[in-house]
């Protein structure tokens, strides 16, 4: 896993739908990309998701037919100290990336 840089991390978060995917995935969960829910198509959420790896900011691991996906929340704290924690704060303060959310177990895919 290459080095995290810094225009990489800034202009993936320049998103409110990856905004929204790193609130969601600020839990420290690995995620299903299945049980991610936002307002884009298919397409355009795996796009997203993608310039999120792409960056650094998250790692995905594929299993058969799955992709999970999960945030590498302590690879950014150790290189960006408190970016993440300044990131989250504001993003909740701005309501930026609400759109995105879990899929709520009992729902349809």
């Amino acid at each position: 896993m290459g080095e995290i840089a810094l225009t990489g991390v800034m202009a993936a978060l320049g998103d409110p739908i990856r905004v929204g995917l790193v609130r969601v995935l600020a839990d420290g969960r690995e995620r299903g990309w299945g049980e991610l829910q936002a307002p884009v198509a298919k397409s355009t959420l795996s796009h997203h998701l993608r310039v999120l790896r792409d960056a650094g900011l998250t790692r995905t691991r594929q299993e058969g037919t799955r992709c999970f996906v999960i945030l590498r929340r302590q690879e950014l704290q150790a290189r960006f100290p408190g970016l993440l924690q300044a990131v989250l704060a504001a993003a909740e303060d701005e309501d930026v990336g609400h759109q995105v959310s879990v899929k709520d177990a009992a729902q349809p895919a």
